[in-house]
């Protein structure tokens, strides 16, 4: 691994600027996050955010951040101070490794799965879990909600899968079920629906009700008449 290739992971069409970083867990393992930007601009996950939250679902701890120079990524202040992280400059990650972001899972299975990661969910603020799974040609990427002590700065189940995909260089993203284990009815909230258009415009999300049921959805009923503009694309 290089800093070049992990920053050619970055989804930055908006702003042509890439960045990334790498998140030690106190277990050894290196989570990497890149900048995953969104056409609504507030939902633009920071690379920083990304690998913390990619931790703490592995239910690891975030102990120390490697960076590529001083130009520090945004929010790093509040990573830092939420988990008292170690900042080092590292110019050489060749040694670096990843784990496998994505698994093999049987169709059939999906919704055993889906019921398996809610116990990784951290809701301290909502006691609200959710689990999704993005699949991929290489196989299926998880997700859960992951809530931090500034609301602010948690990040939604779906929108951790996504940016995990992309972190991780896992191509093609193909379609996403997800469950939650109270409520009705399994819905992404209005900014997983921004994310989700922006990255599966035309592709089947499956909603495993609390219930037991499913139902299948297609991302543009879920945000009709969503924003896109290609004068944002520079």
């Amino acid at each position: 691994m290089n800093w070049k290739i992990l920053e050619q992971r970055s989804y930055t069409p908006y702003s042509n600027t890439p960045k990334a970083c790498i998140v030690v867990g106190k277990s050894g393992n290196y989570y990497p996050g890149v900048r995953v930007e969104n056409i609504s601009f507030p939902l633009t996950i920071p690379a920083i955010q990304a690998a913390c939250c990619f931790c703490l679902a592995d239910g690891d701890t975030p102990e120390s951040v490697l960076l590529k120079d001083e130009t520090y990524p945004e929010q790093l202040d509040f990573w830092v101070k939420e988990f008292d992280l170690k900042k080092e400059v590292v110019s050489n990650i060749e040694n670096v490794q990843f784990g496998d972001a994505a698994i093999s899972i049987e169709p059939s299975l999906v919704k055993n799965k889906l019921i398996d990661l809610l116990k990784d969910a951290i809701t301290i603020h909502s006691d609200f879990p959710v689990s999704a799974l993005l699949m991929t040609p290489a196989g299926y990427v998880s997700g859960v909600n992951v809530e931090v002590s500034d609301w602010t700065f948690g990040l939604c189940a779906e929108r951790l899968a996504i940016a995990k995909t992309i972190s991780y260089g896992v191509e093609n993203l193909e379609s996403m079920s997800l469950h939650t284990l109270k409520g009705e009815f399994s819905s992404p909230c209005g900014a997983c629906r921004q994310v989700i258009h922006e990255h599966l415009p035309d592709n089947e999300i499956n909603f495993f009700h609390a219930d037991g049921t499913l139902s299948v959805h297609y991302t543009s009923d879920l945000l009709p008449l969503s924003f896109s503009s290609t004068s944002l694309t520079k």
